[in-house]
């Protein structure tokens, strides 16, 4: 018979599971990693309302992606245009930065499957004798190692050619230059911190779902057990 079992920590850890998944995701797809220096209005970059020159604009720079300005030929007017400079994971710009793809996607890929998995723990608590939630925040902690890997790479490959058309002659390897990092890098740190938090967190909700007050409840027969 299946128990629905919910406790305030089992909740946490589940709900903190989801969001880091989505995080790491929306921090590897994004190409805001690297913010390039300044590219300078031209004479067509003119406000239509107030006559006066746009400020300058900061392309940005992504594991595979980028966002740039591109002008329109018939139009005085620019748009931002975002998408992927590589076609194939062999074009991305730096063997650094194709490592750092292949750690962040395998950390990413075991994160979203603990998060699906994590909305399940309501009815199923253990497989093959073993706690779900003990496995899973093993997982976390595996992905966590994987995110880590990535982001030490990553700063490795700012001395390709792609990073210093960006960030000007001075970007090196764990050198900047004339960029700054952007938010995605930042997301991605923050969500590594998260993914070891969860991982650790886990225990507790295991703690939580199996405590005493859960196995009188379910010896009353109670099917819907809801605990703070």
């Amino acid at each position: 018979m299946c128990h629905v079992i919910v406790t305030c920590r089992s909740m946490l850890w589940t709900l903190l599971s989801i969001v880091v998944a989505f995080a790491e995701l929306i921090a590897f797809m994004s190409a805001d990693w690297l913010i390039g220096k300044a590219k300078p209005s031209s004479s067509e970059d003119v406000d239509n309302r107030t006559g006066g020159s746009q400020e300058p604009y900061h392309p940005t720079l992504g594991i595979y992606g980028r966002c740039t300005r591109i002008s329109h030929m018939q139009f005085p007017r620019r748009d931002t245009l975002c998408g992927p400079y590589a076609e194939n994971f062999s074009e991305i710009a730096s063997g650094f930065w194709q490592a750092t793809a292949i750690f962040l996607a395998m950390g990413i890929m075991i994160l979203c499957t603990v998060a699906f998995v994590s909305v399940f723990t309501m009815c199923v608590q253990s497989i093959m004798k073993k706690s779900i939630f003990n496995v899973c925040g093993l997982l976390q902690g595996i992905a966590g190692l994987f995110l880590i890997l990535g982001l030490i790479l990553y700063p490795a490959g700012w001395g390709c050619q792609k990073a210093t058309s960006y960030c000007g002659p001075y970007a090196s390897a764990y050198k900047l230059g004339d960029c700054s990092l952007g938010w995605a890098f930042y997301t991605a740190i923050g969500g590594t911190v998260l993914t070891f938090i969860c991982a650790v967190f886990s225990a507790q909700a295991e703690i939580a779902t199996s405590s005493d007050k859960v196995q009188e409840e379910i010896e009353e027969g109670k099917n819907l057990i809801c605990l703070l």
